[in-house]
């Protein structure tokens, strides 16, 4: 009697210390804290293969606008609790370069991708992963109610026909409008692009603090018009919303959702297998689900709903000028406009 109770006592104190040893296991998954700008509905996506591939990482995402999160960034500074800066404008990233908050490293197979989407140093400070490309999203039956000509140039946006019509985002805190005024300054130069910009301001009805919203707001039907982004404006038409994409004829800005990693990052080895698998051939796949341009060459496939050529009409972006320029031509425009923009969030 006493020896199978015995027996039975060992076992039962075996699995007890079996069932603890494996919830220690699982305690001690890492948790990657992911600042990112990546639009929310592929973030789970995105989450689900990194950790398929590395069951013992789990990522924490921490996600806002662009230019929100650069602000944090640049706040938070060398105490920031990010471990990698994932999915942000190449513009951001120079800025947090700068400010000494990356730490260089060149994840396994950068080398396949296209040298001109990584930074130049060696090893890198960041690296790019795909463009989000500027363009103007129509709401076609809205703008056949209102008798609007749909417009084919960043031109057509300043005429009288559109006022009160047109929604884009606030360059201060979406990547998307910093693009718009960036480039158009390169494009045109000082005089001319703010000029361009008085003449827009008066057909605006709200400067929002997203890049998508322009175009989610014209495809709900609330606004006809929307400076946005082209993948947003895609995405919408497949589902079914009467949105037009528009590739303004003058050209269009463009910027790289990059990362980096975080000098002294808590999980620095979780995020470099992060940073590693965000350059694999596998993801940048992932990435030309949604982008038309991506960082590994020969990847790219067209993109239902995309315009025609768009890749043609990309600027010559200086990301360095514009990064250097960033809290000048943003003071300007928050001078000018800032009057129109929707309410923060508290």
């Amino acid at each position: 009697m006493k020896s199978g109770f015995l027996k039975r006592l060992s076992l039962s104190v075996f699995g007890a210390v079996l069932a603890g040893s494996v919830f220690a296991g699982a305690a001690k998954a890492e948790d990657l804290i992911v600042y990112t700008a990546v639009e929310p509905e592929e973030l789970t996506g995105f989450a689900k293969a990194f950790e398929a591939k590395h069951p013992g990482i789990k990522i924490k995402w921490v996600r806002d606008s662009t230019g929100i999160m650069t602000a944090k960034l640049l706040a938070e500074g060398k105490n920031t609790p990010a471990d990698i800066v994932w999915g942000l404008a190449a513009t951001s990233l120079l800025l947090l370069k700068d400010a000494g908050i990356l730490e260089p490293y060149a994840p396994k197979g950068v080398d396949k991708l296209d040298a001109k989407y990584v930074d130049g140093d060696n090893p890198p400070s960041w690296v790019g992963q795909r463009a989000w490309i500027a363009s103007i999203c129509v709401n076609t039956a809205e703008a056949k109610a209102k008798n609007l000509p749909i417009p084919k140039s960043w031109a057509d946006l300043t005429k009288p026909v559109y006022k009160g019509h047109i929604v884009m985002p606030n360059p201060a805190s979406s990547g998307t409008g910093f693009l718009d005024v960036s480039s158009w300054i390169q494009m045109w130069g000082e005089e001319k692009a703010w000029k361009f910009m008085d003449d827009l301001h008066k057909n605006i009805g709200i400067y929002t603090h997203s890049g998508s919203k322009p175009c989610k707001m014209a495809g709900k039907g609330e606004f006809p018009i929307g400076v946005s982004f082209a993948y947003k404006g895609a995405q919408l038409k497949a589902k079914g919303a009467p949105v037009l994409t528009v590739a303004p004829t003058e050209g269009v800005g463009w910027d790289l959702e990059s990362f980096g990693l975080v000098k002294g990052a808590k999980n620095a080895d979780a995020a470099k297998k992060f940073a590693d698998w965000s350059v694999s051939k596998d993801t940048n796949v992932m990435y030309n689900d949604a982008y038309a341009v991506v960082a590994y060459p020969g990847v790219a496939k067209p993109v239902k709903f995309f315009p025609e050529n768009l890749d043609k009409k990309m600027i010559k972006n200086d990301f360095s000028w514009a990064a250097k320029n960033r809290k000048r031509i943003l003071a300007e425009w928050k001078k000018r406009y800032d009057s129109k923009s929707e309410p923060k969030k508290k």
